[in-house]
């Protein structure tokens, strides 16, 4: 795999991005628009992608408990780097949160999409079941850390709260009704499965234009070190682990690669809406947004270069 064919396959996503960034800056169609599109990608989009992909991959107990144990300990990894050495900083409490969401988090629709483009459906399926992996623990996680450390006469209804969103959370739905399809032998329903492809087919680039659109690049000006903090535990703390732990539990390569996509991706673009509903650093968040997406068309491909090294 050489850099300029991963770069070529990579780059129409992130001209996507960039398009969906400049429809929105000069009013195309208008403000409006964006946001009822980030409710339809929320609400409909991604919810049939998901489904699909997750009722008809082929999942086995192995496959299942080894990625829990490479992705959720990246997870944690980062989630620890982030706010540790955020403190060691002596950042306040706002932007401490901002740096842990922006080392821990991460954008599954530019890693699926690069899952997609890169390895067909085989890649989205094991995309899918990193979402599904990823989607209650960093919500479980995330949140109740940005209650106690930004809002904490509200710790006592944290978990309740936490449990009440994951419990209409629409992704992780559909997730856990795929599964449920899939574990129960049902296989392909003509009619259902060929609306939610359809849909499917959709979603990516739309998705792709919404996470250019709720980039704020005047945003970008932010202090140099929470920053910096949040860039190494996104692009190297999380994949480093990673990867460290799909070699330790023998994952294939292509495991082991859309792990890392997921684990190496810039962080969610809901990220900013979470820090300035909760009391975090909406400004810092959304420029550490922007500048990891942009690193991120570099530091992607130089990171599956670097795992196939290792295989």
């Amino acid at each position: 795999m050489a850099l300029t064919p991963v770069l070529i396959a990579i780059a129409p996503i992130f001209l996507l991005i960039i398009l969906g960034y400049l429809l929105r800056r000069n009013g195309i169609p208008n403000v409006e628009f964006w946001n009822l599109n980030d409710k339809l990608v929320y609400w409909v989009l991604m919810p049939a992608l998901l489904f699909q992909k997750t009722s008809t991959i082929e999942l086995t107990p192995g496959l299942v408990g080894s990625y829990s144990v490479v992705i959720i300990g990246g997870f944690l990894a980062a989630l620890a780097f982030g706010l540790g050495t955020a403190r060691l900083a002596g950042l306040p409490n706002d932007k401490a949160s901002s740096v842990m969401q922006g080392t821990a988090r991460h954008n599954a629709f530019i890693a699926l999409s690069i899952a997609g483009g890169l390895f067909g459906a085989e890649g989205l399926s094991l995309g899918a079941l990193a979402m599904a992996l990823l989607i209650p623990v960093t919500n479980l996680a995330i949140v109740p850390m940005m209650v106690i450390l930004n809002q904490r006469d509200a710790r006592q209804n944290i978990f309740a709260k936490v449990l009440h969103d994951l419990a209409r959370n629409p992704l992780l739905l559909s997730v856990l009704i795929g599964v449920g399809f899939n574990i129960s032998g049902i296989g392909e329903v003509p009619v259902l499965h060929d609306t939610t492809r359809l849909i499917g087919n959709a979603a990516l680039p739309i998705v792709l234009m919404c996470v250019g659109a709720n980039l704020r690049l005047r945003a970008m000006q932010a202090s140099a070190l929470p920053l910096a903090l949040s860039i190494v535990g996104k692009f190297l703390i999380f994949p480093l682990i990673t990867v460290a732990l799909a070699l330790a539990l023998n994952l294939s390569e292509l495991e082991t690669v859309i792990a890392l996509l997921f684990t190496a991706s810039p962080t969610a673009s809901a990220s900013y809406t979470l820090a300035r509903q909760m009391g975090g650093d909406a400004p810092l968040m959304a420029a550490i947004t922007t500048t990891q997406t942009a690193l991120a068309f570099l530091t992607l491909p130089i990171s599956l270069l670097l795992v196939e090294m290792l295989y």
